[in-house]
Parts: structure tokens; sequence; C-alpha cells
């Protein structure tokens, strides 16, 4: 497999420009559109768990309440505290947006992977990928990407000159370097299984059938479920959703580091969280899921493409809504805990487990050597991960006491 989209290997006329210009204009209306309705799902699914209405007025089922309130938020008056750093406090809002836009970039959207095909289209008599970029770094260029967040969060508390929004940003720093660990270590188990940093290469790996001809041969299976779960739970503390929104506690911090915000540069911050969760869930897709990879039941595969991606995207983000419904938000300390004491050791104890798995492979062990050899990591490394919990509870008991 050759890594780079076929487009930009000959020369770049008209044809090429336009075929990125679409899809710069398709990945911008699809998040847009994505946001909008990710806020209204959320809401109303959300309302029927709390037994209440939820947006029922704009648009039918209140579908375009999202919307209505955007409008709303934009003709408020932008206020400006007097002891904030101008500039700082006006770019710190896009700075949570931007990222957003850039790591969908890296994502396959649609394509043919099935039967062996390799997921490319003609447009404009020119062979691409339905993706804007495929760079060799691809999952480095989503790790950088996913990091550049905590900037804007980070400035927007420091830029407002209040201790309330200064305290948030500090939080929101510790915990998203904390889980930023956790998120590279669960990355590092599915690279080590597909060998490649390209998310269309991840994706083509996927592609197929594994065991028995009809269990998909997804990384979820391959590299195993403990990536997948450290994953899942290390991307929702960084993005700040609940169960791990301690950032924003309320009862603590006010508002935390958007206090101080105003009209819409108070609704980007919103937009940001949402926007970021429809990102990751198609970055979990990709990586465990196989992506736009499934079969082509009946008509133009690169459509069953989009429509297995679609699939995939809209079933994790509603468990994403359902975890924020059902589950109570997290003490801090239990949140440091969790990403240190918990999700960090088990990462780096499965990637010791499938390191040694594939160099029996390699290798050619017994059978019998693999499964004690393997078994032998995982007992270690599990005793380990007890007694530093075990230490961790009696030091906090030991506090109580005292």
């Amino acid at each position: 497999m050759s890594g780079g989209d076929p487009l930009l290997a000959g020369h770049v006329d008209l044809a090429v420009v336009l075929i990125v210009l679409l899809k710069v204009v398709g990945i911008f209306a699809f998040l847009l559109v994505a946001t909008m309705l990710m806020i209204w799902f959320e809401r109303k699914f959300v309302s029927d768990l709390q037994n209440r209405v939820g947006p029922n007025t704009a648009g039918p089922f209140g579908v375009l309440q999202t919307l209505a309130d955007g409008i709303k938020f934009f003709f408020k008056e932008d206020l400006k505290p007097a002891r904030a750093e101008l500039r700082v406090f006006i770019l710190a809002p896009f700075l949570t947006v931007v990222p957003a836009f850039l790591l969908f970039t890296i994502i396959p959207f649609g394509g043919d992977f099935s039967n062996g095909h390799d997921g490319s289209v003609e447009m404009f008599g020119r062979t691409t990928y339905l993706q804007l970029a495929d760079p060799a770094i691809g999952i480095l260029f989503a790790l950088a990407m996913s990091s550049i967040a905590v900037y804007g969060v980070m400035l927007a508390g420091w830029s407002s000159g209040s201790k309330y929004p200064l305290l948030g940003s500090v939080r929101a720093s510790a915990q998203m370097v904390s889980y930023e660990a956790a998120l590279g270590l669960s990355i590092c188990a599915v690279v080590l299984t597909t060998g490649t940093l390209s998310t269309h290469e991840m994706v083509v790996s996927q592609a197929g059938s594994g065991w028995g001809n009809f269990i998909p041969n997804w990384n979820l299976l391959a590299a195993g479920i403990v990536p997948f779960v450290v994953f899942m739970i290390a991307s929702q503390a960084e993005l700040n959703r609940p169960p791990f929104d301690v950032v924003e506690a309320e009862q603590e911090l006010v508002g935390s580091y958007h206090t101080e915000y105003s009209s819409i540069r108070f609704a980007l911050f919103f937009v940001a969280e949402f926007m970021n969760s429809v990102t990751m869930a198609a970055i979990i897709a990709t990586l465990f899921l196989g992506g736009p990879a499934g079969p082509a039941l009946f008509g133009p595969g690169w459509l069953w493409g989009m429509i297995w991606f679609l699939v995939k995207v809209i079933g994790l983000l509603f468990v994403f809504v359902w975890v924020r419904g059902t589950v109570p938000r997290v003490r801090y300390d239990q949140l440091m805990d969790l990403g240190w004491k918990v999700l960090i050791p088990l990462s780096l104890g499965w990637i010791l487990v499938l390191a040694t798995f594939h160099v029996a492979r390699e290798q050619h062990w017994n059978g019998v050597i693999t499964i004690v050899i393997g078994g032998a990591v995982f007992l270690i490394g599990y005793g380990l991960l007890k007694f530093a919990i075990a230490t961790s509870k009696a030091r906090r008991l030991e506090g109580v006491v005292d």
C-alpha cells in the first residue's frame, strides 16, 4: 500500500483545485450540520431521561433550536472585562474550534472498501480518496490537533483577569495532559496492529472479513477491547464531557474558564465541545470500527462507505450522550486517579501483551509458550495495577483518619 492521496501525486490543475475545494466545503458543512443535530439530540435525549419536554418550539421536534440559539447569541452584547488581556481573550474561543476542523481533514468519510477495493473514487476524471488529506503521519497529526485545543481553554482562563476562570483553565490543563497520555498509548496498540500511521491505510487494513468470513476485521478485535475502552474513556475526559466535566463544575468555579465570556464567543466554546465530540467519534470509528469500510449491498460502493461511516459515528455519539445523561460527575481526585493509576498502566500492560503475541507470531513460537508468556505479562501488570490502587486507597483513608 502506498501512502498519500493519488490526487496530489501528479500536477495540480483546475480539476485538482475544484476537488480540494469541494472536500473542504463538504467537511465544513458536515461538521456544522452534525454539530447542530448533536446539540439538539443531546438536549432532547437527556430531557427524556429527566422526564422533561426539551426543545420543542423552533422547527419540527425543536430540531432548529440550536440554530435559533446561535442567532440569538450572535446579537447579544459582546462584553469584555476591563482587566482582560484583550487580544488573547478574543483569540481563545477560536483556538478551541479550529482544531476540530483540522482534525477532521484526515478522516476517511467514504469510499468503496469492499471486495478488496482501496476506497478511491473518480471525481472530474481524477482518482482521489474521500478525505481531504492522507499524510503519512496522520494519527500523529490527530494527536497534535487534540492537544492544541487545551491552549484555547488555558488562554481563555488566563486572559479573563479573574480567579475562577484561571482555576478552571489550570484544571483543564492538568486533566487534558493526563488523559492525552492514555489516549496516545491506546493509539499505540492500533499502530502496532496495523503497522501504519496513515488513517486511510488503517481503514484498508480493517476492510474485508476476519475470522469465519463473517466477523469484521476491525481493530476492536485485532488490537483488543482494552485500547478501545481506554480511548473511549480518555476521549471523554479530553473533551471535558460528563462525567469528567470537573473543569466546568459550576458549584466550585462559577462557570470555569468561560465565566467572563458572552455573546458569540461564549457560544463558540459550547460549539467546540460538541464539534470535537463529532470529530472524536469519527476518529474512534476510523481507528477501531473500520471507518467507512463495510459491505456494499447494492448500488455504488462509495455511497455505502459514507453510510457505514455515518452509522458508526451516530452509534458512538449515542453512547456519548447516554453516558452524559446517566453517569454522575466524578470528583477531581477520582478523575486523576483513573487517568494515572488505571488507564495509563492498563494501556502499557496491554501493549506489552500485544507485542508479545506479535513477536510470537513472527518468530513462530509454540502456542503454549506464547500463552504462558502472555499470561505472565498480564498477571504481573494486573498485580502492579492492583497494588497501586490499594496503596492509593490506603493513603487516602489515612488522610481522612488524620
